[in-house]
Order: C-alpha cells, then sequence, then structure tokens
C-alpha cells in the first residue's frame, strides 16, 4: 500500500502537460446523429492534441484533412496562391479542438502507409517548395492567411517515423526515401520555418526508435549544420512504465551531450504493447482497454512528471483499436484508461507539484504480513 504525502509549502517544479494526447475529440456542429466525447475531453482538460493519422477516420474529415497532400493535393501549383489549397475539412477540425479548447499539436507530413503502393510518404519533388507549402499552412492558421483563422497552435512538427524503416527497405511506410534525403528535407524546412515563425516551436521528426544510432546520427547532423530545434519528438511503446522512464531520460542525455540543452523532449507517442505481431498484439489492444492498461497510463503519467520530458502524449485518442480512452463505436462512453487523464487535470490544475509517493514503515510491514499470510494460504489449498 502507498499513501500521498502533502506538503504545500514545498515547491516540486512546475506541473508538465502529461495528459496530451494524438488526435482530438469527435464532434459535429450539426446535432443531427451527433455523438461526441467533448464534455470528456473538455472534463479531462486535454492540453494538446496531435494531428499525426487523423486522416485516417472519417469524423475528422478522412482522407481531406491534415495531411500536406489532402491541404496542397496538386504539386505543380502555385504554393503562394491561396487557390492551390483545400483547408475546408481541416479547418472543420482545428474548430473542433478549438470548441473543446484542445491546442493542436501540428504534424506536417502524411500518415503512415501501410499498403503496398504509397502517396503521401513519397519524398517530396522540391524540398524548398514543400516547406513554402508548409510556411502558408502555418500561416493559414496562425496569421489569417487564405480566409484563415488567429489560433494560438504553438508546435509544428516536420514529419513522422522517419526511422521505421531502412535504406534498403522496400516497404518504407513513412519515409520513403533515405536516410540522408530526410536529413536535408529536415534542415531546409526547419530553417525556412524557424526563419519565418521565430515565436512558434519548430521540431519533429517524431522518430520511433530513440535507442538507434539514427537518433544519434540526425542530432549530430542537427549540430554541425546549426539546423534549429526547439523540441525534439520521439516514440516508445512498451509493458512496464519503467522502460518508458529509461527512454526518457537517455533521450534528455542525448540531447545535452549534442549541445541540445534548450530543446525539449517530447514523447508524443506511447501506449501498452507487449509485442507487435500475433497473440502479443492481440494482447496488447485487449490491455490497452482494461484495467491493466489503465494502470498503466495512470503509472507513466504520474512517473514521468519526475524526469527530464516536458511532454507525454497518448496514442490514440482518435477511435481505434490504440484508443483505451473511449469505445470506438460509441464514443461518448469512456474506458477505464480515459480516467488517469482526467484525474491527472485535477493535479495539473494546481500548477505547481506540491506532493509525493511514499511507503511508510507500517505499511510495507502490514504488506508484508499480507504477502506471507497469501502465500500460506496458497499452499495449505495445494498440499493441505
Amino acid at each position: 500500500m502507498q499513501t500521498v504525502s502533502v506538503d504545500f509549502s514545498k515547491n516540486l517544479g512546475q506541473m508538465k502537460p502529461m495528459h496530451a494526447v494524438n488526435n482530438g475529440p469527435v464532434y459535429k456542429f450539426a446535432e443531427d446523429q451527433r455523438v461526441t466525447n467533448i464534455d470528456a475531453f473538455r472534463e479531462a482538460g486535454i492540453p494538446y492534441a496531435r494531428t499525426h493519422d487523423a486522416s485516417f477516420y472519417a469524423n475528422y474529415g478522412g482522407e481531406h484533412c491534415v495531411d500536406i497532400i489532402a491541404i496542397f493535393p496538386d504539386f505543380s501549383k502555385d504554393p503562394d496562391d491561396p487557390a492551390s489549397y483545400d483547408f475546408v475539412l481541416t479547418d472543420e477540425y482545428m474548430k473542433v479542438m478549438d470548441f473543446a479548447g484542445v491546442k493542436p499539436f501540428y504534424r506536417l507530413g502524411n500518415k503512415i502507409e501501410h499498403w503496398p503502393k504509397k502517396y503521401g510518404t513519397l519524398p517530396p519533388p522540391d524540398f524548398r517548395k514543400w516547406a513554402v507549402i508548409c510556411e502558408h499552412i502555418i500561416r493559414h492558421y496562425t496569421e489569417g492567411w487564405a480566409n484563415g483563422f488567429h489560433y494560438d497552435m504553438k508546435y509544428w512538427e516536420i514529419w513522422n517515423e522517419p526511422d521505421l524503416d531502412g535504406d534498403d527497405s522496400t516497404h518504407k511506410r513513412c519515409w520513403g526515401g533515405t536516410k540522408l534525403q530526410f536529413f536535408n528535407l529536415f534542415e531546409i524546412a526547419a530553417k525556412h520555418l524557424k526563419a519565418c515563425f521565430p515565436h512558434l516551436m519548430i521540431g519533429g521528426p517524431a522518430i520511433c526508435n530513440p535507442k538507434g544510432n539514427w537518433k544519434d546520427e540526425f542530432l549530430s547532423f542537427c549540430r554541425e549544420r546549426k539546423v534549429p530545434l526547439d523540441f525534439f519528438s520521439w516514440h516508445v511503446y512498451a509493458k512496464q512504465p519503467s522502460r518508458v522512464l529509461e527512454y526518457e531520460r537517455e533521450v534528455r542525455a542525448a540531447l545535452d551531450a549534442n549541445g541540445f540543452t534548450e530543446t525539449e523532449s517530447i514523447l508524443n507517442e506511447w501506449n501498452y504493447v507487449r509485442g507487435w505481431t500475433g497473440d502479443n498484439w492481440i494482447y496488447s489492444l485487449r490491455t490497452m482497454k482494461n484495467l491493466k492498461g489503465a494502470a498503466f497510463v495512470a503509472s507513466t503519467i504520474a512517473a514521468s512528471q519526475y524526469v527530464p520530458l516536458d511532454m507525454l502524449m497518448y496514442y490514440d485518442a482518435r477511435p481505434c483499436a490504440l484508443n483505451g480512452m473511449f469505445v470506438t463505436d460509441m464514443v461518448c462512453d469512456c474506458l477505464k484508461g480515459y480516467y488517469p487523464f482526467r484525474m491527472f487535470n485535477k493535479l495539473y490544475q494546481w500548477d505547481r507539484r506540491r506532493f509525493s509517493i511514499r511507503r511508510s514503515d507500517d505499511l510495507r510491514r502490514r504488506r508484508d504480513r499480507w504477502k506471507k499470510r497469501s502465500r500460506d494460504v496458497h499452499l495449505l489449498r495445494r498440499f493441505g
């Protein structure tokens, strides 16, 4: 057993936004056939919602939202001409987030593509033109360009999981080019966007293997080429919170070692996964939606407050197999995994951390006696 000890005279530091998610609430402004979880989003105080993989879900806008190839479908068009862009359904998605009080964390790029033919994951024909297209998307949502908006959208992420498949792979699901090509794209886009928007957070690249050489080579490249990196985003799926915390410390150490001491470390995809294939994958999907999965979420959120990490973003609040927060076909119904987010928000509203968890000697003795008694009862029943 554990007790929570609160000493309001002590200030343990700023509460960090560990209850952010991937993707926003399900909602439509027309009342007809509306099934929504927007009130649950508000009650949980979800601070940020990353837009990656939004185009998998029809109610967000499907194939016509968020991704660069959806907003700028014809790469031969003029990027300075508003007529070259299709913002309509992405605008609607951003309006829903704004209505819910959630700030978008916008991923510039495309969703993962598991199918044989690739579309949005192929390297852009012209990296500089791609950067200009991204510039205009940002201007549309933050400066009102092309009948746009003036949203408070701070974070802009370049691509997703470019390290998922190696250069020699024949099935590249997130980045269809080589590693060096991606480094060049990132350099061009980051320098251009930071020059245009020095007040915004420009970063990425949402790598999936924070323990591999790819990360070290990328950070070394950015250091040597003086590439701006306001935040470094990365992913990890695990079956123990301790494993997640291990990665959180290692990523921070790698950033500091390369001189990126002011760069935020953002873990913006995480969830419980025992394995990605066979029975382990099925077990993982079931666990995400049960009490064990909820305990994993609660433990990771709580413990990450005390390690060098700036934000956690759970994958995924979008109705899908990896959503442990809401019933997929009835999003108005919350699953067990939703409640850690709502409970953490109560602590987050305090602004400063003023509590710690400790195990008292008395409680430890009672726990040990209970364990011994449980073993004795088990042996008696088995051999008695």
